[in-house]
């Protein structure tokens, strides 16, 4: 092929009759670029996340399941362990093969798989995008996924949320390929599907809503399909279509029972998880609007208002832009008849049932959540891939109308996607914790919505008085061995203390009867537990999302006095708001 360059009217070069900024080789290169960059980032920041709530259960899951097929499948405890028998072993499952294999820790190395899955999820993002509204598309899904700090955030200790979110839309993105070659989908594209099934299914039953989406846009296929060529015509080859997707049915069910063994124990198993994940009997306390409101009895706009707090800026703007021109075009369709939009809507289809399906069903049927959108993270990529469509359509109609348009356009979203990178900076390694302008920001958010729900940043909290009490020592080993009572996750705190910190045992003995105390603020609770000196607050834009209080002057460890200091109260603390009592 040759390559002709060429000058248009007002000057400006163009490459095959197309600008260089229009190009698809382009943004698909912009698109690859941003992936090894975020691969890269990835292995940088990994282990400046600290350990979730749920983490060690799913770690010891996986060990479990390994030990069943490595016992010859005489090992049957990893189906009586709490209830992770209802939960796919996928994650948790590679990552028992990997740790022993890792230079790095235990979490550490889960956290670095987690993060590599998540960009895993990007990619599927970029992929779906860029097969519907082409490459510019494509990148701009990419990035403002990368750029959603609900994503980011969670990407590194969300081990069960953020894999289950990529099988979702990398199996979106083979649902719409299929849906864009009925009658007679390719051989490839079926096995392809099959095994991004199997493999959500080897998380969470959840997926079945994959081969849901592919059956709705098949039967849009044929029922439109009948004014065309005819009923018969149509039943006839949607027949055909149904037998051509007939072997990813054994490829996913053989994967499904390798990593989720108890699936296929009973038949009805896989109906049992998703019947007893829909009454989940979790009855705890979240927040909604400042309401606290219980995880069984949800209000019915409960995840559609967390939508609306947790997605970025730019998402929803792009989400209003694809409502208001999904209407236009509906309505163009219907004046002309609608004749020529059956493709159109058969290969959207699958991404706007992806995108709200699942909302229309929890509140249709209100089942136990809590922690905001989490349960719901799989939701995410789809809305984004919404999101990017429009922006790329807005953007290349007003290049249509004027050039100068498009470029203060593209210039607006550089910006935006700077301001957004700020944000997550100034927020790591605690993304997951952000609000967008709808809630106030962080601090409006506070005591209104969940923040720091999985104690992450314990972690930095528990770091810190490593630190503090070096410091102290002035720099020398520290000789003595200080009670340390965390009120929270205890692995969270106690998987990073030093051999001088010594945890207490959750709810065992006199919480007083501790040198330190440390909690994370989500937890009301643990705050009127006991007293102490603040010394070091965990915050962001203000918030604070974990303390430590310092409890040593009123027990039998009484804090070291420096030389010229003539009390504690006027050591230097770690923490620029230490030293406030409470």
């Amino acid at each position: 092929m040759t390559c002709q360059v060429s000058y248009d009217d007002s000057g400006l070069q163009t490459i095959n009759g197309v600008q260089p900024w229009q190009s698809p080789r382009l943004w698909d290169d912009l698109s690859k670029i941003c992936l090894i960059c975020l691969t890269l980032i990835v292995f940088l920041i990994f282990q400046d996340y600290g350990i979730s709530t749920d983490e060690e259960v799913q770690n010891i899951y996986g060990q479990k399941l390994l030990a069943f097929y490595f016992s010859g499948f005489t090992d049957w405890s990893a189906f009586h362990y709490k209830d992770l028998y209802l939960y796919g072993g996928l994650f948790d499952l590679a990552s028992a093969l990997v740790v022993p294999i890792s230079p790095f820790g235990e979490y550490e190395t889960r956290h670095l798989l987690c993060g590599l899955i998540g960009v895993v999820g990007i990619a599927g993002c970029w992929r779906t995008a860029r097969l519907l509204g082409g490459a510019r598309a494509g990148f701009l899904a990419a990035a403002l996924l990368a750029l959603t700090a609900a994503w980011f955030g969670a990407m590194f200790n969300n081990t069960k949320d953020v894999p289950f979110a990529a099988a979702m839309i990398w199996g979106l993105y083979h649902v719409t390929r299929i849906a864009m070659q009925l009658p007679r989908p390719k051989r490839r594209s079926v096995l392809k599907l099959g095994l991004v099934v199997g493999l959500g299914l080897g998380i969470r039953v959840g997926a079945l809503l994959i081969p849901a989406f592919l059956a709705a846009a098949l039967f849009a296929w044929v029922a439109l399909s009948v004014p065309r060529i005819g009923a018969a015509a149509a039943l006839r080859l949607g027949g055909g279509a149904v037998l051509r997707l007939l072997p990813a049915l054994p490829i996913a069910y053989a994967l499904m029972a390798v990593l989720w063994p108890w699936s296929v124990f009973a038949p009805l198993n896989p109906v049992l998880a998703l019947e007893e994940f829909s009454r989940f009997p979790i009855h705890i306390s979240t927040l909604l609007d400042g309401r606290a409101v219980w995880s069984t009895d949800p209000p019915a706009l409960y995840l559609p208002i967390y939508l609306g707090v947790k997605l970025s800026e730019p998402v929803l703007v792009g989400l209003v832009l694809a409502i208001g021109g999904a209407t236009l075009w509906g309505w163009r369709q219907f004046r002309r008849g609608g004749q020529d939009a059956r493709d159109t809507l058969v290969r959207h289809l699958p991404l706007i049932l992806a995108g709200v399906l699942p909302v229309v069903i929890f509140t249709l049927l209100r089942p136990t959540v809590y922690n905001g959108i989490r349960h719901f993270m799989f939701v995410v990529p789809a809305l984004t891939v919404m999101a990017a469509l429009a922006f790329a359509r807005f953007w290349q109609f007003s290049e249509a109308r004027n050039r100068l348009l498009g470029r203060v356009f593209g210039i607006v979203l550089l910006v935006v996607g700077l301001s957004e990178t700020w944000m997550m900076a100034a927020l790591h390694p605690n993304q997951y914790v952000f609000y967008n302008l709808l809630a106030g920001g962080l601090a409006g958010a506070q005591n209104r919505y969940e923040l720091d729900y999985w104690g992450n940043s314990l972690r930095e909290a528990t770091l810190r008085l490593t630190e503090y009490l070096e410091l102290e020592n002035g720099g020398q080993p520290v000789d003595k061995t200080y009670r340390v009572y965390v009120c929270g996750p205890q692995l969270a705190a106690s998987y990073y203390m030093p051999p001088f910190l010594k945890l207490s045992k959750p709810w065992s003995g006199d919480v007083n009867d501790n040198d330190f105390f440390i909690y994370f603020t989500t937890d009301k609770g643990c705050a009127k537990l006991t007293r102490g000196r603040e010394i070091i607050e965990v915050e962001r834009f203000g918030v604070a999302l974990s303390e430590v209080l310092d409890r040593r002057a009123l027990t039998r460890h009484p804090p070291q006095v420096a030389e010229g200091l003539a009390d504690p109260a006027d050591r230097p603390a770690a923490d620029p708001a230490a030293s406030r009592p409470r």
